[in-house]
């Protein structure tokens, strides 16, 4: 690891030392190293929304870009994917000089105006996914408990319209006491329905 790349890691991690704001994720000679930092930046209506970054320092750091992952449980997936290409577009500015911290005050300072732009606003048009060959995004798993259903095909409609919508590939699990027209899988207390996802 090159020694400027040393030298911006242990400045990160000073500028950085609240409870949870740093952690080295990995470190390698040969992938380079991953590390998270947790910040807040200002958003709609001036209140801070918390932001968990993830770099990805490359072995020939700062000469190329760093992989970047933004998430947040106040932002949508596509406003976290907006932040990261606009992320990546400052970036590109930086070039050859160490950056993350540029970054992580950018991204403080210019989050409200991201958010207000057309594509990424909190508008319910449908949502753009902007394709990225830096870093991939990962699997997402997310679990919805509904309690309570009293109409369960009206839920179940309801929740394959959001995977289509948002364009996720996943399952229905219902639990609970088995219907007696339910077949031998959903009498042992499971019963699995398959969302496909449409654009493949």
């Amino acid at each position: 690891m090159a020694g400027r790349v040393r030298e911006e890691l242990s400045a990160l991690a000073a500028i950085f030392c609240g409870p949870d704001e740093w952690e080295v994720l990995s470190r390698s000679e040969t992938d380079g190293t991953v590390f998270r930092i947790l910040t807040k930046a200002e958003g709609f209506m001036d209140a801070d929304i918390p932001l968990e970054l993830v770099f990805h320092l490359p072995v020939n750091y700062p000469s190329c870009l760093p992989g970047i992952a933004v998430s947040s449980e106040h932002l949508t997936r596509a406003q976290c994917v907006a932040v990261k290409e606009k992320l990546l577009q400052q970036a590109e500015k930086l070039l050859s000089e160490p950056m993350v911290h540029e970054l992580v005050l950018w991204v403080q300072q210019s989050l409200k105006h991201i958010l207000n732009q057309p594509e990424t606003g909190s508008g319910s048009g449908q949502c753009t996914f902007a394709a990225s060959t830096t870093v991939d995004d990962g699997l997402w798993i997310t679990l919805l408990h509904l309690d309570h259903m009293r109409a369960k095909t009206k839920y179940v409609k309801t929740v394959e319209k959001w995977a289509s919508d948002l364009r996720l590939t996943g399952r229905l699990m219902f639990m609970g006491v088995p219907d007696s027209s339910e077949n031998l899988q959903s009498r042992c207390g499971l019963k699995w329905k398959e969302m496909q996802r449409e654009n493949d």
